[in-house]
């Protein structure tokens, strides 16, 4: 069996362009070139018929080092806390209040995005504080 080389991190949504454009700005992902012919993907999203317009979008780590992220549309909405979902790594290295005004701080940052804080979990014995939080759509993720 071969090795898997890359993932990629698909989201079921309601407005696939929108949570992309979202998650753009919570890693610094960018929307990746359209295909060759157009100049936009809006152009390249009107060549296609009615029903699948606007049915997905992408957005890729520049450096290329991380996941390309995907969005779906999908006819049902969220109903269920996720059972996978991304931890955004905002807080590595530090401790104690330094850890969480970098979390906070980031959080503060994504709520004017349109995310939600959901819950902030402080330190205890065996972990380090994370904030949970929610997308545009709903879908949980952590600052950690």
């Amino acid at each position: 069996m071969a090795p898997v080389k890359t993932v990629q991190i698909t989201f079921d949504c309601a407005e696939p362009e929108r949570v992309a454009r979202f998650w753009c700005e919570v890693l610094g992902y960018v929307v990746p070139p359209p295909p060759d012919g157009f100049e936009s993907w809006a152009e390249f999203d009107r060549t296609r018929p009615p029903e699948r317009r606007g049915a997905a979008f992408s957005c890729v780590d520049p450096t290329g080092a991380g996941p390309r992220l995907y969005f779906q549309r999908v006819p049902e909405g969220k109903v269920v806390k996720n059972r996978v979902h991304l931890d955004v790594r905002a807080g590595t290295g530090l401790v104690g209040a330094e850890r969480l005004a970098a979390l906070t701080a980031e959080s503060a940052r994504l709520t004017a995005l349109g995310a939600v804080q959901v819950r902030v979990m402080t330190a205890d014995a065996d972990n380090e504080s994370c904030i949970v939080m929610q997308d545009v759509e709903g879908n949980e993720f952590c600052l950690d």
